[in-house]
């Protein structure tokens, strides 16, 4: 009796663990600290999901060469990201962050999900980074057709909605929108079959062709930072001249 029961209690154990830890704060705990210890801290952190944890698993090459850190974790949702958002994301101390979320909230992977609450979730990720300084990427959901493991959702319909307010969003609020979906999605709004084995995830050709469009993005957050600061001494030029006038 007690080798039947046993299965169950670690299965109960390991349950009740990952419950404890919902966002999996503890999967890079050790490596964020490293990276604070060193005070090596990179250029940009990719927050997001199995797609950017797959990316820096598969192309390491490319996130060491831009000195870029990847902190995706399978599966996750935008209420976990957020909740491991200043240990994974503002601890680091990067210039820039690129998120890739929602697709999972789509999906249903931790229960329903409006589109309300996935913008939600987002824009409080993009305003505690920009509070801390760190310029925004705000990266299109890649488009999808159907999830393999949750058919019923309206994965076109919420895509889109999604990627609109992104892309206004991003405008309203002085952050950059990367545009993936264009480049990738298929007539039917998919994931091209060229990029992808499971039209959900990127393999490396699909990785191929969102390289250079995030390191441009990376790059244009920079400028508009610059940009911005520019724009605001030549505002405060112009209005001390101004003062001047009766």
């Amino acid at each position: 009796m007690k080798q039947l029961l046993l299965p169950f209690v670690i299965l109960f154990m390991t349950a009740n663990a990952q419950a404890q830890d919902w966002p999996n704060l503890k999967k890079y705990e050790a490596a964020n600290q490293q990276i604070i210890s060193s005070s090596k801290y990179p250029k940009a952190v990719f927050m997001g999901n199995s797609i950017t944890e797959g990316w820096w698993q598969q192309r390491p090459e490319f996130f060491s060469q831009h000195n870029f850190v990847g902190r995706g974790i399978g599966g996750q949702t935008t209420p976990q990201m957020l909740i491991r958002f200043t240990p994974d994301v503002i601890d680091l101390k990067p210039k820039v962050v690129v998120i890739l979320a929602g697709t999972n909230d789509i999906a249903g992977n931790t229960g329903p999900s409006s589109v309300k609450m996935i913008t939600d979730n987002l824009a409080a990720m993009a305003q505690l980074a920009k509070a801390s300084g760190i310029k925004v990427v705000l990266s299109s959901i890649l488009p999808v057709k159907e999830y393999p493991w949750s058919k019923d959702a309206d994965a076109v319909g919420m895509i889109a909605q999604v990627n609109a307010w992104m892309k206004q969003y991003a405008a309203a609020h002085g952050f950059v929108y990367l545009d993936y979906f264009t480049a990738m999605a298929d007539a039917e709004q998919g994931l091209k079959k060229e990029y992808s084995g499971d039209g959900v995830h990127p393999d490396l050709k699909g990785y191929a062709v969102m390289e250079p469009l995030v390191l441009n993005a990376v790059e244009a957050s920079l400028k508009e930072d610059t940009g911005s600061s520019s724009k605001a001494k030549a505002s405060r030029g112009k209005k001390s001249k101004s003062s001047n006038r009766p």
